[in-house]
């Protein structure tokens, strides 16, 4: 079931409705990411597996093994080549998506790695840790050639802007941090409050701006180079947990988020209404993500869930 809400605003908007629920995951579904190429849809779970699913025909392509606990977070190389993993188990795991086969594992975390990404170039991968620690790893030898510190308590996300050259990091201390990736020094502070923490950052695909939410029901639009916010985003539920949010531009430009109310919230980027709540869930969304070119959106259940669904907006 979905339910709009569109406005006299946004007369042009045409609602997503449900199109398929996978319930291949045996625990919490913990992230879903699509492929680049909109070839995949990856998902990863705290029963220790990702899989792989193949687009359009939205079936099972690869269920990888390897992870000794829960997998919270994954990411894609640019080419869509490659799946990179981040687990409970204190690694990283590089697999190729066509074959499933694990071609790296990146030791050094000293706790649980909670969130990873590719740089655009896909030659570097950064992750963030419950050990507080940010690293930056060399995709083709695995080695480590930054430790970057400086938050003081968990990192919740990490994300590289349009040009590698950036990262942005949450943390449950309250602040998000921009990092100059060649060097690993910090650039700028653009929140640091203490309460409430930060529980996910990314730039926006133009590289101008930094969507953060927070854990007071919260997304905010930051200007990264004058490091004030242009638009707040509310109406879903985020206290407990760190739900991710993204961008949509492949019809009109939209802010989606997971809830944990259940739903999966749609904003309008511009206007800050909400257009859309997507209900069918049957505990928090706490991941969505958009297809590259096709008007779908995937979403992701925790517990007393444990499903992925697959949403199309209406012709």
């Amino acid at each position: 079931m979905a339910t709009s809400t569109s406005s006299s605003n946004n007369q042009q908007y045409k609602p997503y409705r449900h199109l398929k629920t996978l319930t291949e995951h045996e625990s919490a579904v913990s992230c879903v990411k699509f492929s680049n190429n909109g070839t995949f849809l990856a998902s990863a779970s705290l029963d220790k597996t990702l899989i792989i699913w193949s687009f359009p025909a939205i079936t099972l392509h690869r269920r990888l093994f390897g992870h000794s606990e829960g997998v919270s977070d994954l990411a894609w190389s640019s080419d869509s080549h490659y799946v990179c993993s981040a687990s409970d188990d204190r690694t990283l795991r590089i697999w190729e998506a066509t074959t499933g086969d694990c071609v790296k594992t990146l030791r050094g975390h000293s706790d649980a790695v909670f969130c990873v990404n590719f740089n655009p170039q896909s030659n570097y991968i950064v992750s963030g840790s419950f050990d507080e620690a940010i690293r930056v790893w060399e995709v083709k030898t695995g080695r480590c050639v930054h430790v970057i510190t400086g938050h003081t308590m968990p990192v919740t996300s990490v994300h590289f802007n349009r040009d590698g050259s950036l990262i942005v990091s949450g943390s449950h201390d309250g602040s998000c941090k921009i990092w100059d990736t060649s060097s690993g020094t910090l650039l700028k502070t653009l929140i640091d409050d203490k309460v409430p923490a930060v529980s996910f950052a990314k730039f926006s695909p133009n590289g101008k701006f930094i969507l953060v939410a927070t854990l007071n029901d919260t997304l905010k639009l930051w200007n990264y180079s004058t490091g004030k916010f242009l638009k707040i985003y509310s109406g879903h539920v985020n206290r407990v947990y760190c739900i991710t949010s993204t961008f949509s531009v492949t019809n009109g430009k939209y802010i989606v988020s997971g809830s944990e109310d259940r739903c999966v919230y749609l904003w309008d980027l511009q206007l800050k209404n909400m257009v859309q709540k997507l209900e069918g869930h049957t505990d928090t969304v706490i991941s969505v993500t958009c297809h590259p070119t096709e008007n779908q959106i995937a979403s992701a259940g925790l517990d007393g869930d444990r499903t992925v669904r697959i949403w199309e907006q209406d012709p």
